[in-house]
């Protein structure tokens, strides 16, 4: 029995009562139940249930379960006619679902005290992303897109690049040129040497016309930086120092100067993720450029293989500080580099000292407790 036939499980009881000639009467005598109940199912104004079901099994040798798909099709039908369509649900779903609403509140970046409020929570994320309705939002698939972003980013990410923005806006910094930045370079390189030197950087980049701000992380976003630019003549480089390291800050950072530098962030905002864990990745051509600027900072990559090479497999504390007072620079960079480019990354680690206590009183920071007050 084809249930095509059918819109309800009330018309298919019906023609069965037919085919064997019986009255609804009967059918109640023959089941010990009240004679109304057959006459609403007959008339959709009650459902089949499970029991109910079975029960016209065992008398009609018609499957319980053909009873009840057209009992789930019909209740699904009439939910379609009287439910209320509401076409922001799509949108609310993929705000809530995909962004990290919960730690937005916490950190300050959305004024939401309970995120149960729905309508407040939108109020703000449309203020935070500087949108006049939810459509607009830029994590949303259809929604025009105001960040131009070299390859694909997450919605969390996405909220973090904004509050960046937010934090630039707020920032000084001289006007920038092209021989500001390219000077910056060479000033930064001296500081490598020690670690207390790092808190200099966000004065040696705002004279060279650069906003500089430090953002932690969102969880699982695996954020290191990011390089673009608020217009033509306002560069600006966001660290998240997830990695609290002297030689990822010095790597991360060099990293997206040479993005500044060649202004390919200019074109496309840059924005890097695990740049630790990419080798083997497809990477573009600008990344590639921005690496190698990196790996050969303070100390070339070809002054580091002829060092493993006389040296390895051991590598005695002593030449380690030897390496690094001849390159000036700190111990910890030097170990950092040679970790990763031996896999030994039990070697020295004593030497990997962290760096954001230092560099967090002179710079535009947001997180680890702190939050930034903009307007």
């Amino acid at each position: 029995m084809e249930l095509t036939n059918y819109r309800t499980p009330g018309q298919l009881l019906e023609e069965l009562l037919i085919l064997n000639e019986w009255s609804q009467r009967t059918l109640a005598i023959i089941l010990n139940i009240n004679e109304t109940t057959i006459s609403k199912i007959i008339a959709g104004n009650a459902s089949v249930t499970a029991d109910m079901a079975l029960m016209f099994e065992a008398v009609f040798d018609v499957e319980a379960n053909k009873f009840l798909e057209l009992q789930k099709r019909y209740d699904l039908e009439r939910a379609k006619i009287t439910a209320k369509p509401d076409p922001t649900r799509a949108t609310r779903a993929r705000l809530f679902g995909d962004l990290p609403i919960s730690e937005m509140a916490k950190r300050g970046w959305i004024n939401v005290e309970d995120i149960r409020n729905v309508p407040k929570v939108e109020s703000e994320l449309m203020r935070f992303f500087k949108a006049d309705t939810l459509d607009q939002i830029e994590i949303l698939p259809h929604a025009a897109r105001k960040t131009d972003v070299l390859g694909d980013v997450t919605p969390t990410q996405l909220a973090w690049i904004y509050r960046v923005q937010q934090l630039a806006d707020e920032t000084m910094a001289a006007r920038y040129t092209p021989s500001k930045v390219r000077a910056a370079i060479l000033k930064l390189e001296p500081l490598m040497a020690s670690a207390e030197s790092v808190r200099k950087v966000p004065h040696v980049l705002a004279e060279a016309g650069i906003r500089f701000v430090i953002v932690e992380s969102p969880k699982s976003a695996k954020i290191d930086g990011v390089s673009f630019w608020i217009n033509a003549e306002t560069p600006v480089i966001g660290m998240t120092l997830r990695h609290d390291r002297i030689d990822n800050f010095w790597f991360v950072l060099r990293h997206e100067m040479e993005h500044i530098d060649k202004l390919h962030s200019r074109i496309s905002m840059m924005l890097d993720v695990d740049l630790e864990r990419r080798e083997g990745r497809l990477i573009s051509d600008e990344e590639s450029v921005a690496d190698h600027a990196a790996a050969n900072f303070g100390f070339t990559e070809e002054y580091l293989k002829k060092f493993i090479s006389r040296k390895a497999p051991f590598f005695r504390e002593l030449d380690v500080l030897g390496f690094a007072n001849t390159a000036n620079v700190h111990p910890g960079i030097v170990v950092g580099r040679l970790q990763h480019a031996t896999g030994r990354y039990d070697l020295l680690r004593k030497y990997l000292v962290g760096i954001r206590s230092k560099i967090v009183p002179s710079a535009m920071v947001d997180g680890w407790g702190e939050i930034a007050q903009v307007d």
